[in-house]
């Protein structure tokens, strides 16, 4: 059962535009009298209950948000999570002083309006995606996940609209077979289910943890190997000053950088150094500059997953 809608207000710390974010991530549905707007549902971490967030950026920078939640799950906690996954969460204020130092990312933040990281929804979202996604298409993923939240998910009536949630915790612990998942990724699915609802899978715990002990934590999960675990950890957990360890950051740091060769990961870090301490949203612009500007990344034959970190 839903409860009564709560309406929230932000100041974003640091440019921001949700209508550029859109344009760049853009996988969220549409208000239908505010098509600038996103409408996200989820899981609330804790696990609840579940929410809907519609998000609207006002014309002089301030964000409003309306919260409708349901069962036990708490507004105040769902807002924060709709915060994290857009990096709302984050002080961006001393973003544009990296451009400062670092004319290449300087480049980038004015071609790219400020961009920053869009996450998932939670750890244990992102978890999920990345074993339903393994070696089938980002479109037949993302349409097993649709169709997961639409049949096993909760439904959330909100601006005239039915949205669903992805599936909790423990509805995936309960599931028995679902059409298109082989049972060897619903047996790694529960597996995720199990940690996540014993609170392995919770943002600010692996925020709270050293890198390499959050890596290490994650690739016990069955089917979490180092590209999965990397992906839960900085697009699931929405680390700021981190720089991923794959090949798509070493090429866009050659290219970006004019680098003769592919730089090494001692050399991605020394030059990450003036990134700080937001590494992790100048690597994401380095990312989109990849894919959009250069037609990468490259394919090697063999390290496919591994290159599309």
């Amino acid at each position: 059962m839903a409860h009564p809608s709560r309406t929230y207000r932000l100041e974003p710390r640091g440019p921001f535009s949700l209508v550029n974010e859109r344009q760049f991530f853009g996988d969220w549905l549409s208000h239908p009298s505010d098509p600038d707007a996103v409408v996200m549902a989820f899981p609330v971490e804790g696990w609840r209950g579940c929410a809907a967030v519609v998000v609207h950026q006002e014309a002089d920078g301030p964000i409003t948000g309306t919260v409708t939640a349901t069962g036990d799950a708490l507004p105040d906690e769902a807002w924060s999570q709709a915060l994290a996954s857009l990096s709302l969460d984050v002080d961006g204020a001393g973003f544009p002083e990296v451009g400062d130092r670092d004319r290449v990312i300087g480049g980038l933040q004015r071609q790219y309006g400020w961009l920053r990281p869009v996450c998932f929804h939670s750890p244990y979202e992102a978890a999920v995606n990345f074993v339903v996604g393994q070696r089938i298409s980002m479109r037949q993923a993302r349409a097993l996940r649709t169709r997961m939240a639409r049949d096993l998910g909760e439904s959330i009536e909100v601006a005239g609209q039915t949205v669903h949630a992805f599936p909790a915790p423990e509805r995936l612990l309960e599931l028995g077979t679902f059409d298109g998942l082989p049972e060897e990724k619903l047996s790694r699915m529960r597996g995720i289910a199990g940690a996540a609802a014993s609170g392995i899978l919770d943002r600010a715990y692996l925020r709270s943890m050293p890198v390499t002990e959050a890596l290490a934590e994650l690739q016990r999960l069955r089917g979490v190997g180092p590209f999965a675990s990397q992906g839960i950890l900085h697009r699931g957990a929405g680390l700021v000053d981190e720089v991923t360890d794959d090949d798509v950051t070493r090429e866009a740091v050659q290219l970006a950088y004019n680098l003769p060769i592919r730089p090494t990961r001692e050399e991605v870090l020394a030059i990450a150094e003036a990134w700080r301490p937001y590494r992790m949203w100048s690597t994401v612009l380095l990312h989109v500059w990849l894919r959009r500007e250069r037609g990468g990344p490259t394919r090697h034959p063999g390290r496919g997953r591994k290159a599309a970190a």
